[in-house]
Formats: structure tokens, sequence, C-alpha cells
């Protein structure tokens, strides 16, 4: 009898051992314990509880009328709705992915309303639809939450102008891709992630054949780690006001070279003729420059009349840039604490012609209207929910109006400017920007020490 106790008392123990065990792993190893536990624990739920989810989310029709027919000729059952075609299950690291045939009738937008309910019933972290093609859905389901501890995917549609640069809350990454959405706007509070997000973009860059420019109005101390990359930098207004120029006629340079080509003789194929530098042969095509400016309010702020005027003429440049740079290859990146119609004239129209929005942490909400506002009105909400000790959360959008949330992965900055030193040599040459280009001390070099230290003659 004591045996048997002991041996009853020993399984319990066992068991809740095991429990606590889960309970530790699903918190402090969220992605261990998805790959052990909780990714056959879903699949379970989602087999045996699929037609009456389905049912319940009302995403059920009648069955055909021959379908019908057949199960009263042959059986006494009931007919019942069907839910939408199953495809096959297929897991991942972070979650599950299944597709699904829709019933004629319906649509994506009817399981987008249903992705609450369907994440309740499978016990997962969120699930998210995607429009594959007509008739057909793809279910991304997440089993945990993959923006606290960010992983980047290990293949991403990485390529020319395209840098995977931030992880999305449906674990897939978030390409920063220049010649889909050619400038973009990044806003954050102080200490809210804004100079990491700037720093994997630069890491990312730099290993592309990409001239990189510079303007950090804070005397360079964002952007000079990173000299070695930059083909030009500018670290005050004054010098900003010198560079600016300098863009826009490489800029009308860049048309020029496109009309000149496409002034060719008559007869000439279609495919050799051009409306961007994009269309031009390999040989003769430029290399497209990213503007990197870090505090955009720096450039707006004035205490003279005299600086009144540089000031004007600067935005101006700016807005030439963002509305005529994209076809001659030159796009901007344009980073700030706030952006608003108060940091004076040409503000908001510069700020409409910068397509992508990236809003980090924000000190109030006027300043995530500013970002989002315009663009998607319910990201704003999501953009001032986003939580202090979660530095490098954001909420990213397009004027498409679709919107989500992203994590940049960390990068210190001794190794993205380790990365900046390595692909120095990537630079190309591009003679209108060598007096802008940042001095490199020269580095020193250590003495190597004598194998043997001499001693002392003595007598």
């Amino acid at each position: 009898m004591v045996v048997t106790d002991l041996v009853a008392w020993a399984e319990l123990g066992g068991s809740l051992a095991a429990i606590g065990g889960a309970a530790y792993a699903r918190h402090a190893h969220p992605a261990a314990y998805w790959s052990t536990v909780g990714l056959s624990v879903s699949v379970v739920r989602l087999l045996a509880s699929y037609t009456s989810t389905m049912d319940a989310c009302g995403l059920t029709v009648e069955p055909p009328r021959w379908r019908a027919l057949a199960v009263k000729a042959t059986t006494r059952r009931e007919v019942r709705p069907v839910p939408p075609r199953r495809g096959m299950i297929r897991p991942t690291s972070t979650g599950l992915r299944l597709r699904l045939r829709l019933a004629p009738g319906q649509e994506p937008a009817d399981v987008a309303a249903s992705a609450e309910r369907l994440r309740h019933a499978w016990g997962v972290h969120a699930v998210y639809v995607r429009d594959v093609k007509p008739g057909v859905v793809e279910l991304r389901l997440v089993g945990f939450d993959v923006l606290r501890k960010v992983r980047m995917p290990r293949r991403t549609e990485a390529g020319p102008l395209r840098v995977p640069v931030a992880l999305r809350e449906d674990a897939t990454a978030f390409v920063r891709d220049y010649r889909a959405v050619p400038h973009e706007l990044v806003l954050g509070a102080t200490l809210s992630g804004k100079s990491m997000f700037l720093r994997n973009l630069l890491a990312g860059l730099a290993a592309q054949p990409v001239v990189l420019v510079g303007i950090d109005c804070k005397r360079g101390v964002e952007l000079a780690p990173f000299a070695p990359r930059l083909s030009a930098l500018a670290t005050d207004p004054e010098q900003a006001a010198e560079l600016l120029p300098v863009l826009v006629k490489e800029m009308e340079d860049r048309y020029d070279l496109i009309k000149a080509r496409q002034g060719i003789a008559p007869g000439t194929p279609d495919e050799l003729i051009t409306s961007d530098v994009w269309g031009l042969p390999e040989g003769e095509r430029p290399a497209p420059i990213v503007l990197f400016v870090d505090e955009v309010a720096e450039l707006f702020l004035v205490a003279t009349r005299k600086e009144e005027e540089r000031r004007d003429e600067m935005v101006t440049q700016l807005i030439r840039l963002a509305q005529l740079g994209r076809a001659a290859g030159i796009h901007l990146e344009v980073c700030g604490q706030r952006f608003g119609a108060e940091l004076g004239k040409g503000a908001t129209m510069l700020r409409a012609q910068l397509t992508g929005r990236v809003c980090h942490r924000v000190n109030d909400e006027a300043s995530a209207k500013m970002a989002l506002g315009d663009i998607a009105p319910e990201a704003v909400l999501a953009s001032c929910a986003i939580a202090a000790e979660l530095p490098g959360l954001a909420v990213v959008g397009d004027t498409s109006g679709g919107w989500s949330r992203i994590r940049t992965p960390h990068l210190s900055l001794a190794d993205a400017a380790a990365t900046c030193r390595e692909t120095a040599h990537l630079a190309p040459d591009v003679p209108a920007l060598a007096p802008f280009r940042p001095y490199l001390p020269p580095v020193p070099v250590k003495e190597s020490s004598p194998l043997a230290t001499p001693q002392p003659i003595t007598e």
C-alpha cells in the first residue's frame, strides 16, 4: 500500500513538473515550445474542430444540389452546410500555413473578418489572411509573438535596392524596396528604435553598388560611423544647403541622359526606349542614389531672415528630388521625431511625396497622425499603443492604405560600422559628390612588440 502511494505521488510530481516546464518554456522560449508542444496541439485542434469552427464563423455554404441528392439517395443523414475546401497543412518554425478554396459567393474579406475567432478556436497567437488567387486564400497561423524576440527568416527576397530590414507580425520579412516605394518617412521619439531601423537599412544597402548620401544636422553623430561607405555627408544646415543643389544638378544630368537615349533614330526597338534610368543599358546606367536625412526638422528651423531664405531653398530642392528623383534613380529616406505643417512652408508638400511611412513610438497622437493619418487612419491607434519597453517596434504603411506592425532586429553600432568599412570599395564614383566625401582619419598602426626585450649593458 505504501509503495503504491509513493508511485502515485511520484507520477503526480512528474506530471506537475512537466506542466511547469512547459509553462516556463512557453513564456521564456516560445519558439522551442511551439516546435515541441504547440504545433502538435494546434494541428489536433484544427483537424478536430475545422467543420464546426467554420460553421460557427458563418463560413459554410449549402452543398451543391447534386451532392445533396446523392447524400439523400445513399444515406439517411441530414444534409449539412459544407466549409471551404482545406488544403494541406504546412508547419513552419513560427506557425502553420494552409490554403482554403472559397465556395461560390464567398470572398477573402469574409475569412479575414473571422480571423479573431479562428485564433481563439485553434489556440494560436494570430491568424492572417492573404489573397493568393481568385477563389483561394492562404491562412497564416502564428503560434507565438514573433515580435517579442526578433529572428529574421533564413530566406528573404533580397536584391537590387531591396533590403530585408525588419520582421512583420505575421513572421514574414519587411523588405524595403526602393523600386516599389521610392521615398519613405520614418518617425519616432527618442529611444524608440528609429536609429536602429536606419542602421539596419544602411548596413543592408552598403553591400550593394548604391551611392549613399547622408544629411545629419546633429553634427554627424548618427551617420558619421558609416562614413567609409558614404559618398557624401553634410553635418550641418550650411553643408546641406551646398549638397542639395549638387544632387538636383545630378538629377538633371541624368534626365538629359535619358532624353538623349529617347532621341535615337527611328526604327529602334521599343525595348531600347526608356523613361527612367532602369531602362538604360547597364553600361550607361548611373548608380542609384539613396539620400538619408536624419532629424529633418533641423533643416526647417530658422532664427534669422537669411536662414529663412536658405531654408526655403533647401525645402524646394528636397521637394524637387521627391517629385522627380525616382525616374533618375534618386531616393529619399527622411527621418525625424515630428513632421507636420508647423515646421513651415513646404513641409506638408514634402510629406505628401513620401510614399512609405514608418511610425515608431511617438510622444503624442498628433505625431502619429502626421505619419499615418492621411493613409491609414486605423493605424494611428496601433502606433499610439507601442510600449516604451519595446524599442524597434513600429507601424509601417504606404499610400495603398495597407499597414502592419514590424520590429527591427538588434544590430550593434560596431557591427554596422564594420560592415561599412568592409564594403567601402563598393561605393560608386560620383565626381560631383567628391567635395562632400567625409574625411576619414588614418587608422593608427600598432607597432609589433619585439620577440625579446633588450637588456641593458652592464660591465
